[in-house]
């Protein structure tokens, strides 16, 4: 019965946007990296050997220049600070160009480290998303540096209403774009690094749960990681879950899902969990029993293979699904799990 009770809500709140658009099936070989041309001959082929090239070298696909050069402005209200810096992968769309963070500092604490958070929220969230949740971790002593990801609010183009350029049935731009905000995560420790905090931690939700991975397993300055809805592999969520119904439908009768997989296996958390376990870094695996956009047998999977492999990590499981996470009590709940996690880690 709760199962029926959560399923039927979670349709139920998928069902309030309207602006969901079917777009076409695209290889993105204008995407691939000095490859303005698009060269002759099979663009799987060519996407593949992208990929390969990628897996062979995640650490320079993943790491961006240095940088030290970071615009900071008064942001809403009294206790935010707008930081402004360039992505450090260009794009064709100058107002994604521009990463977007806005920093929540925490009262200093004579004698005490400086703890600060990265927060990276999900697909589709709006300049307010996260905010409430990097208040209460400012409150609980950990300065929050929220994350716009690419193509969302400041940074999405006049053409879009949703953050359809991140996640897409274009198979290349997809990679790209997940790639562009792992390179800004990093940047934005970088700015966190110069401000003198000395330990850092990362906390993404749905999309920005696996970006969050990706980031922490390449970046050495994060010491703990809390990831708010999880799998193992993105091409497996895009096909099968709720919320990208509309990028399936782009994706069909051009590619399966078996293909799908390999070529999204760089933005993929189980390509990098064997990188992950050598890290050792504090983690905290979060998913919800009716999750109809994360599906459970996902969450359940990427879990085990935490366990497999050896990997430290804790796990809270949220009685809800994924869009009601969102609503009363469960929010509440699962920002308590995530501060007192982040809390004890940081």
């Amino acid at each position: 019965m709760l199962s029926l009770f959560f399923h039927r809500w979670e349709r139920y709140l998928a069902s309030i946007s309207k602006d969901r658009v079917v777009r076409p099936f695209e290889w993105g070989l204008d995407w691939i990296p000095g490859n303005g041309h698009p060269p002759a001959g099979d663009p799987a082929a060519a996407v593949d050997e992208y990929v390969r090239r990628v897996l062979a070298d995640t650490d320079a696909w993943f790491t961006p220049p240095p940088w030290n050069d970071f615009e900071e402005s008064a942001g809403p209200g009294d206790d935010s600070t707008i930081v402004r810096f360039p992505s450090a992968l260009t794009t064709p769309h100058p107002s994604n160009n521009t990463v977007v963070t806005r920093y929540f500092p925490a009262s200093p604490r004579p004698g005490a480290p400086r703890r600060a958070v990265l927060v990276l929220p999900q697909w589709n969230s709006d300049a307010g998303g996260h905010v409430g949740l990097c208040r209460l971790l400012a409150r609980f002593g950990m300065s929050a540096l929220r994350l716009s990801l690419p193509y969302h609010d400041a940074r999405m183009p006049p053409e879009l209403t949703r953050a359809d350029y991140i996640v897409s049935a274009n198979i290349v731009r997809t990679l790209e774009v997940c790639r562009q905000a792992v390179l800004d995560a990093r940047r934005a420790i970088d700015w966190l690094w110069q401000r003198g905090y000395e330990r850092i931690g990362i906390l993404g939700t749905s999309l920005g749960s696996c970006l969050s991975m990706l980031t922490a397993c390449h970046e050495p300055r994060i010491r703990a990681q809390a990831l708010n809805h999880i799998s193992p592999f993105f091409a497996d969520v895009v096909w099968r879950g709720l919320s990208t119904r509309h990028v399936r439908q782009g994706l069909e009768g051009h590619i399966d899902l078996d293909r799908l997989r390999a070529f999204w296996m760089p933005i993929s958390p189980q390509f990098h969990l064997e990188r992950l376990r050598r890290r050792n870094i504090d983690t905290l695996l979060v998913y919800a029993r009716y999750d109809l956009t994360f599906p459970l047998d996902l969450s359940r999977k990427l879990v085990q293979e935490f366990r497999q492999r050896g990997i430290r990590h804790r796990l809270a499981v949220l009685p809800c699904g994924h869009y009601s996470t969102g609503a009363a009590p469960f929010k509440y709940m699962d920002g308590a799990i995530l501060t007192r996690f982040l809390h004890r880690h940081v």
